[in-house]
Parts: C-alpha cells; structure tokens; sequence
C-alpha cells in the first residue's frame, strides 16, 4: 500500500519537461493520468488511424498505472477527447477492448484542437487501487 508520498511517473514525451508534467501521479490511493496522446519515441503512431492512435493511448495508460503500482482493473474514470467526433466508434473499440469489462465512468467529447494536428485522440485516466 502507498504510505501517502507522491509518486509521479514520467514516459519522456516531448511535452513534459516542457509544459512541466507528469505522465501520472499517485498519492494514497489515487492514481492520475495525464491526457495520453499517441507517442512512442518521440513520433506519433497511428497517423490517419483513430483506432490505432486509441489502442497506442490505452498501452501508455496501462504501463503508467501499473508503474504507480496499480492495475487496469483499478480504473475508474477515463476521459477521451477526440479532434472529430466520427471517429468515435473507432476509439470506443479500442476503449472497449481494454475497458470492457471494467466499465469505468467515462465521457467522449470533441475538442477543437488538440497539441499537434496528426493526433486525433487524447485519453486521460483515474484510477482508486484497494
């Protein structure tokens, strides 16, 4: 069990040291994750491919929960910000395929932009570990 210090994680996008961010943070019980864009090295994954880009979002998500010491199962809430609504079905597979049975609230909307233009799926998540 966390003894109550923060823990914050780091997956070396680009943008962190930047913006100064981490990718998660836990404190007690709680674990946050950050917007998760489609990043591995530094690139994008998945340009032009909703679903991809959602699959490569949950991988990240995954390893920075389970980096605070937490499970998938954990989750409680995710967040998807889409750049066009259309794709919807497409990121909702990806989030079924990794959610679907632990059935965290959620909300899917549209934004107007996200950081970079090829990126057409950002996913945030919350976790509560026992």
């Amino acid at each position: 069990m966390n003894d109550g210090k923060t823990i914050r994680i780091a997956s070396g996008a680009p943008w962190e040291e930047i913006v100064g961010y981490s990718r998660a943070v836990r404190k007690g019980n709680m674990i946050w994750v950050s917007g998760t864009a489609p990043m591995k090295d530094g690139n994008i994954v998945g340009i032009g491919d909703p679903y991809r880009q959602a699959v490569m979002c949950m991988r990240i998500i995954k390893n920075a929960i389970e980096s605070a010491g937490g499970k998938l199962t954990d989750v409680v809430r995710t967040r998807i910000y889409l750049a066009k609504m259309r794709d919807w079905e497409h990121v909702g597979r990806a989030h079924y395929e990794f959610f679907g049975d632990i059935r965290p609230a959620t909300t899917m909307v549209q934004v107007d932009k996200l950081i970079n233009p090829a990126i057409l799926v950002e996913i945030e998540a919350e976790a509560y570990v026992e």
